[in-house]
């Protein structure tokens, strides 16, 4: 098996990321808009109003 030229790693790692990269964005975007998950970040967005001290 031969070695792998920079050249060859560089393309690799170009498209092959761009696409796992595409991917974990569609995943986190899909996991963001999830219905089931609405109720989980509505009460997480209202951490910053709470009233501490009463």
């Amino acid at each position: 098996m031969e070695r792998w030229a920079y050249e060859d790693v560089l393309a690799f790692a170009q498209s092959w990321g761009a696409v796992y990269f595409m991917l974990m964005f569609v995943v986190a975007f899909a996991y963001a808009w999830w219905p089931k998950n609405r109720p989980r970040f509505d009460q997480a967005a209202q951490i910053p109003f709470r009233d501490e001290d009463a």
